[in-house]
């Protein structure tokens, strides 16, 4: 079980195919998702990552969080859930999610608080049809009709559905399609809408009733293993310029090398040529 991640809700917008096709998509934006604790079976008796996102003021932390954050040493996160993970699945603090946690065409869960709707009537909260709306009916259309029972049990059984707070509570909804990501901008788009108003934060998770993609990133998508690499590459790079450096040191040897036994063979031909006119002068 891999590490879900904690997204802001920026709207929806519609993408479209190379075919064409316009598909609606709602855009679900990373705002510096990071591992600011990790539990494990030995001190808390289960394996688990506490991650945060967003950003807010050290002023309106209160004390006790401020000196966990101190802890982990991260920025003061505006919220923090907790995800149980599997032991080979575990990751570490500090370590920042990427978008590419999740693939192209992968299901996954998003959870999120519903946008309230205040006091609501049947017909909008439990999508009831109405009275009718012709003769007999005097004035009560939308209402929800007669909701008592007989002499017994006489009374209104707990549950009902009758008219009441609608919204503003935890939903889920499962098997959504991760349409395209963006690991520039940090920026995952879903197919279809998730529960929340705008700028709101939602929980996304590998969805429960699909399994995972083989080519998936395991224990997850992380933006340092990137920075890892590109360090690698830059090392790389400044080992091939040493080793051209040490090359064109060898190359200036030679080059002297060989500009001196030019100079000494030219001294001998002189030498040679000198001898046979003393020679002559002996003579």
């Amino acid at each position: 079980m891999r590490c879900g991640l904690i997204a802001k809700k920026i709207g929806m917008t519609r993408s479209f195919s190379e075919e064409g096709v316009s598909t609606p998509v709602t855009i679900l934006k990373l705002e510096n998702v990071q591992v600011v604790a990790v539990l494990n079976k030995v001190k808390n008796g289960y394996t688990a990552l506490q991650v945060g996102a967003g950003t807010i003021k050290s002023k309106n932390v209160t004390k006790p969080l401020r000196g966990h954050f101190a802890k982990a040493n991260v920025e003061p996160k505006k919220i923090l859930r907790e995800f149980v993970v599997s032991e080979d699945m575990m990751l570490k603090i500090g370590d920042t999610f990427s978008a590419n946690h999740f693939l192209v065409g992968q299901k996954v869960d998003v959870s999120g608080v519903s946008i309230g709707k205040g006091f609501s009537g049947a017909m909008k909260r439990h999508n009831f049809s109405g009275l009718e709306a012709t003769h007999g009916v005097s004035i009560s259309h939308r209402s929800h009709g007669s909701t008592g029972n007989s002499q017994d049990p006489g009374k209104v059984w707990k549950g009902k559905k009758m008219a009441g707070q609608y919204g503003n509570v935890n939903k889920t909804v499962q098997s959504l399609t991760i349409v395209n990501f963006n690991e520039e901008d940090d920026l995952i788009y879903v197919k279809g809408s998730v529960p929340g108003s705008k700028e709101s934060y939602v929980i996304v998770m590998d969805a429960v009733k699909h399994k995972l993609p083989e080519e998936i990133l395991k224990p997850a998508g992380l933006k340092n293993e990137k920075v890892n690499v590109i360090e690698q590459k830059n090392n790389v790079k400044d080992s091939d310029k040493k080793d051209i450096n040490l090359a064109d040191e060898d190359k200036e040897e030679e080059t002297n090398d060989l500009s001196a036994l030019d100079k000494s063979v030219d001294d001998v031909k002189e030498e040679v040529k000198e001898k046979p006119e003393k020679d002559s002068e002996k003579g």
